[in-house]
């Protein structure tokens, strides 16, 4: 019996030290992704079911529980077709996709869909990696408590 539960100990472990485990957990600096979060306030808000967590535009959707969300399925917002497409090829937001479609949209679409035409709509580029995990590890934190 304690053999067994030996086991069963030694099996947990691996499985949180796994990479899967890993990849959940943002890598980046929540407080300081939420002051980086003001280059993305010209277009997009962070909204909750209680209230605005942090005012800003609607040009963008609302980014409020983008983790783990499909792509293009926010409701109330109008995507672009190939975010649409995106989305329905399985792109659920995590970390590492959101730093390379933060760098530019538009390619990384094209790249993920297949497709060679078609456009994003997010227009503005960020080419810093420790910014944008920065800002993703805050929108986690700001999230619903289930990402």
């Amino acid at each position: 019996m304690k053999l067994q539960a030996l086991n069963t100990l030694a099996a947990l472990a691996l499985l949180a030290a796994s990479p899967l485990a890993a990849q959940d957990a943002p890598t980046g600096d929540a407080a300081k992704g939420e002051k980086e979060f003001n280059k993305c306030k010209a277009c997009h808000m962070i909204e909750g079911p209680d209230g605005a967590i942090a005012r800003g535009g609607k040009v963008g959707p609302n980014l409020y529980g983008v983790v783990g969300r499909q792509a293009g399925t926010m409701e109330g917002f109008s995507y672009s077709d190939l975010m649409v497409a995106a989305g329905e090829k399985g792109l659920m937001w995590n970390e590492g996709d959101f730093k390379t479609y933060v760098k530019d949209a538009t390619a990384f679409l094209r790249e993920y869909t297949g497709e060679s035409s078609g456009r994003g709509k997010m227009t503005f580029k960020l080419n810093n990696e420790e910014a944008a995990a920065d800002i993703w590890a805050y929108l986690a934190s700001v999230g619903p408590a289930t990402n």
